[in-house]
This record gives structure tokens, sequence and C-alpha cells, in this order.
């Protein structure tokens, strides 16, 4: 592969990763212009949806944001950066490092996110930066980390093929995961594999079940919960894996039974659908369990995770091929930025602040004395510090908040009271129109993009930016941003070592250096 110097277009193919949904899907960038599925992406093996073949056509949009803009005015990038560092640091000498914070998102490349976070935790010395991700992926996190001590997904998209039931929970995979849910039909398709899909509505996915409960919202925790009294009822627990891998079953039981006799009621399902989706569980021995944002997104989110992971635990199909609690995302990275420390509450490679080991081993890897101790304001907290003035500079990445989060009118109130907006992205839209700043930014960098899975796939900088746009959902702009702010450029120590030292397992991901494949696996 190789870039026409002057045009800017390709004169290859280049391999890279979709950058619409948290699947991961690889794709091939072509001298022609078009994007074609990867046939050796072990994520989609050449498939695309809708969205993932239409790349080409984003890439010829009129609208695109192709120079920094200064209150509304074209202005170059040395004007542009110089005055967001000036700005800043001044806000931080007068107010301290806790007036100011970062909001990016789970379209940032991990690379974006870990330096991201690295400058404001590790070298302004507050724990003021967070992600969209946590408004679909928060309940997640602290289920994960309930469960497992650590936020992992503890299943591959293989064991949707390999298991003999699928039980799919507050997931529309047919619209909104549409690749592998055709992965999990061609299974079907192949031998006999049972799907549940569990939602209030009757969506395009529950036209593939053969079950579907309709279960009443917010009451998947009674259902679970239900679940879990059967299966010690009818003594299809896993004792001798549980005495091995887990603790705290027999107060789990407790709990799940004060409403086990009442599950019916409590979901509004019919007993004899109730029965029959718990004798399928029980009697199946290879079971994913895939649970998305109808999951996530609710008041009792966490919950309704646990109640999920209890029933692989206790019966132990979990860490087995075909088997296991399996957590969807929605955006392209939201598992990169988890990964290294996106969230106001964590440190990096999933450490967290109450672990005073964490913070020091933190501090000594990043040579950073001014590293936060405490965890920073999460994402609509954020905009509600900005609203009443404890936020004075603002910078927001690759996401638009004034119509994407709760309360969008007193987040846009928030824009327009707080002193100083950034915002990176790559069309304008209504965040771009109250900020101060505006930096154009490509929509498909290099780096590296986790899936929901233990497999990272690369994005490689296929189509060319749009003239005076910097690759990256950030602009490119992170390193001689810090630089101008810092003085110097305060980055010891590659992203690659990024999980050096963390909770085991968790090795170094390295791509690989060359080959057909976009795609590497470390057993996390």
């Amino acid at each position: 592969m190789a870039r026409d110097a002057e045009a800017g277009a390709l004169t290859g193919t280049v391999r890279s990763t979709c950058p619409y949904c948290g699947v991961g899907c690889g794709v091939v960038a072509q001298a022609d212009g078009r994007v074609v599925g990867d046939t050796d992406h072990p994520a989609n093996r050449g498939r695309l949806c809708s969205k993932g073949s239409a790349l080409a056509e984003t890439l010829k949009d009129g609208e695109r944001l192709t120079r920094p803009l200064i209150d509304g005015r074209a202005a170059d990038w040395t004007q542009a950066l110089d005055l967001v560092a000036q700005r800043f640091k001044a806000t931080i000498a007068e107010h301290g490092p806790d007036s100011i914070a970062f909001y990016v998102s789970g379209q940032c490349l991990t690379e974006d996110y870990y330096v991201a976070n690295k400058l404001m935790k590790g070298f302004i010395g507050s724990g003021n930066i967070d992600t969209n991700s946590r408004l679909c992926m928060a309940s997640s996190v602290a289920g994960h980390n309930r469960a497992f001590g650590a936020d992992v997904v503890p299943g591959t998209y293989e064991d949707l093929e390999l298991a003999d039931l699928v039980v799919l929970v507050g997931s529309n995979s047919a619209w909104c995961h549409p690749v592998l849910h055709q992965r999990l039909l061609a299974a079907k398709a192949k031998r006999p594999l049972r799907i549940v899909a569990i939602d209030p509505r009757r969506t395009a996915t529950c036209e593939d079940a053969d079950l579907h409960l309709a279960v009443r919202p917010g009451a998947d925790v009674a259902l679970f919960n239900g679940l879990l009294a059967h299966l010690a009822d009818q003594d299809q627990l896993d004792h001798a894996w549980m005495a091995a891998h887990a603790e705290g079953f027999e107060a789990t039981l407790a709990a799940a039974r004060q409403t086990a006799d009442r599950t019916a009621a409590l979901t509004g399902l019919d007993p004899a659908d109730l029965a029959r989706f718990y004798q399928w569980f029980a009697s199946t021995p290879r079971v994913v369990t895939v649970y998305s944002q109808g999951v996530n997104q609710s008041s009792v989110g966490t919950d309704k995770v646990n109640a999920i992971i209890n029933c692989h635990l206790a019966t132990g199909r979990i860490g087995k091929p075909g088997c296991g609690p399996f957590s969807i995302t929605g955006q392209p990275n939201a598992m990169g930025g988890r990964e290294v420390g996106g969230l106001a509450n964590q440190l990096a490679a999933h450490m967290r602040f109450e672990q005073p080991e964490a913070i020091d081993r933190v501090r000594r890897f990043w040579r950073a004395p001014n590293l936060a101790t405490t965890p920073g304001l999460k994402a609509v907290e954020m905009f509600d510090a900005v609203l009443d003035g404890r936020i004075k500079a603002l910078w927001i990445i690759a996401t638009n908040p004034a119509d994407s989060l709760p309360r969008a009118a007193l987040v846009r109130e928030a824009l327009r009271a707080c002193p100083f907006v950034v915002v990176s992205d790559c069309w304008p839209n209504d965040t771009t129109a109250l900020a101060d700043v505006v930096l154009p930014a490509a929509g498909w960098g290099s780096g590296t993009v986790p899936s929901p899975t233990p497999n990272g796939s690369s994005a490689a900088s296929a189509p060319s930016a749009p003239p005076r746009a910097r690759r990256g959902p950030t602009g490119g702009c992170w390193r001689p941003w810090a630089s101008a702010w810092a003085g110097r450029t305060p980055f010891p120590g590659p992203v690659r070592r990024r999980c050096s030292g963390s909770m085991p397992p968790c090795p170094a991901l390295r791509m690989p250096a060359a080959g057909p494949s976009t795609s590497a696996a470390w057993p996390c």
C-alpha cells in the first residue's frame, strides 16, 4: 500500500476497522474509493452491515469541518492550539486543576484515550475526564467489577457459534449488531441452537427467536433471580466450580429466593413460558447470555448485570467454549477507554483510586508526581459543574452532548455559560455551535480499537483526511497541545505497555506488524 503524497489518494489497499459500532468489523479500503468487508478479520469474516457498507460515502460529505475555528472564524492550527493551551493554563493557575475537564468519547482510539487520561490525571492532576461511554456501559463496568474484581468481558464472538442456547437480554441484535446476529443465525442453520429473546418489545430479533419473553420493563432482576433459585432447586449448580472459583453464593441465593415464588407476577410472563426458559437453561451445558442497552440503560442496570452473571457463576457456565455472560457495546471503542482509564473513577489499566498501591504504581510508571488521587466528575455531574461554574474550561471530543446527554437543554445552557469550550469533531453540530474553539478531526485515524471480546483491532488511517483536518478523533493535537501547555512532552512509555503492572492476566496487546488480518487477541 502507498499513498500519493500530493493528492493524498490511496494507490493500494488498506486494512482497517469500521469506526461505527462495538463489533469491530474489519474493512478494506480500496484505491478506487470502495470500502469492503475484510474476509480475514475474525469479527465479521467479510460481512458488513448497511453502515459499514456505506463508509466510503461519509468521506464525500461537503459539510465536513476542514480547518480550526476561533469564535466562528477560520484560524490556523498554531493559533488554535496556542489559544487552547493559554486559556487552560490560565484557568488552572487561577482556579486549580479541578476547574477544567475533558469529555471524551467511545469514538476515540485507544491511544487518544490513553494520552488524554494521562494528561489530565497524570500531569494536570485532576480526575475530571469522563466519556460518553458511561451513558451506555457504566452498568456493565460496575457489574463486572462486582463479580470479577475488574472490568473484563469473559467471552468471545466464537462462543455465540459454539453455544447451544443463546439468551439475548435487552438486545435487538438484528438491528443494532446485525453482523453478529447473522453469525448467530448462520450457526443456528447448521445445527440445533436455541435463541431466547428477552425484551418488552417484539423486535426484529424476536422474529428469529425460539422463545420471546416480553418481560415487564425493569423486571430482569426478578427473572434471573428466579432462574438462580430454580437452578438450585433442580440441583443444577456446579458446587465444585464455585468452591474453587467463587464466593458469596449462599447470601446471593438467599436474596434471590426472596422474590422467586413471585417471578411470574413480577415479570408479567406466562408461567409456562417462564418454566420453558428455566428448563432450557438448566438442561443446556453451553449457554451464552448476551445483554446490551436494555440492561445497561436502566436505573437498576448494575443489579441486572449481576443477576445474569450470578446464574453463570453458579453453574460454572463461564470461561469455557460456548459459555458466559456477554456484554455487547454500542460504540467502536467503549472497551478501549475502559482499558486505559477513560472513566473519571479509574486510573488506568483497570486500576482504581481506592487502591493506594495502584496510585503509587501509576505515579511511578508515568513519572507523574502530580497524579490525581481522587476520582473526578462523571459525565452528568461534569455538566452540572459546568452549569454552576465549578468547571470553567471544557474540551469535548468526538461527541455531541448538546443533543445526546440527559437534560440536553441544561447541557446547552451550561455550554453557553462556560467561559471556554473547545470541541474536536468531524462535522458541525449543536455542540460545535456553542464552542469558542473548534478543531477539525479526521474520523479515521491510526491506532487500536479493542472490541467487547479479548480482540483488539488496528484502525489504519485509510482514506485521506480533509485538507487541514488532523488525523484521529482528537485532531491529533494531544501531544503538541500538551507540549505547549507543559513546556515538554510528558508522555514517557509507549501505549502498548498500558497494562504493564496491572491486575493479571493482562499482558500488553501487540498488534501484528504485517499479515492478512488487523486483529489480535490477548487473554484478559
